[in-house]
């Protein structure tokens, strides 16, 4: 069975929201997510850099939730929630998929990162709201993209829209970013799966 190393609101939920897309079995350890207890020996023996979440199958440990979801997908998906393989709309959900995580959450991150790392005399304004910029951008270009459609890709809902789900619930956990409006259906449209539901409240 699968083992989910979890917390709340990180990366794990795109994993948690998969099994549940899926009907896959697995387990959750719920982790404390204090900077004092991710750099405790006891959690960096399986999380080498204290990041969540981490992932084991048998005796198989990962630690990067694209890879996770990817892995889940492969191995129990049996062709659903992606595009067939070597089609141009598989070429497009890879896209969307990465662009999630590799685009639009790694500003989100670096506001996360640089509020939970400095105190606020230390914080570097511009820093925040340059990461907060490029997080816009990213989400104009995402409502830019939905404009008359449902999901990211095609006519149905795909594991890209999973990756996406996550980073547009950080985007509306961070102040410093205004989510444009043109988004607005997709996300509810997300939000009302109930998959997404459990995995929020787990």
């Amino acid at each position: 069975m699968l083992k989910i190393y979890h917390a709340k609101h990180t990366r794990s939920i795109r994993v948690i929201w998969l099994c549940e897309e899926l009907g896959v079995e697995y387990e959750v350890e719920k982790i404390d997510f204090s900077k004092a207890y991710r750099a405790t020996p006891q959690w960096r023996a399986i999380s080498p850099l204290g990041k969540v979440p981490i992932m084991t199958d048998g005796d198989l440990t990962m630690f990067e939730s694209g890879a996770m979801v990817q892995h889940i997908l492969n191995k129990h998906g049996k062709g659903a929630l992606q595009p067939k393989l070597g089609s141009h709309e598989h070429a497009e959900y890879l896209q969307w998929f990465w662009f999630a995580e590799a685009t639009l959450a790694r500003p989100l991150g670096e506001i996360v990162n640089h509020a939970r790392e400095f105190p606020d005399a230390q914080r570097i304004s511009t820093v925040v709201e340059e990461m907060a910029h490029r997080a816009m951008a990213c989400l104009q270009l995402i409502g830019d993209h939905m404009k008359n459609r449902q999901y990211l890709v095609g006519d149905a809902f795909s594991a890209a829209d999973i990756m996406t789900g996550y980073s547009l619930m950080l985007a509306n956990m961070i102040d410093e970013v205004i989510v444009p409006n043109s988004i607005g259906m997709y996300w509810r449209t997300l939000q009302s799966r109930p998959s997404y539901q459990i995995s929020i409240q787990v």
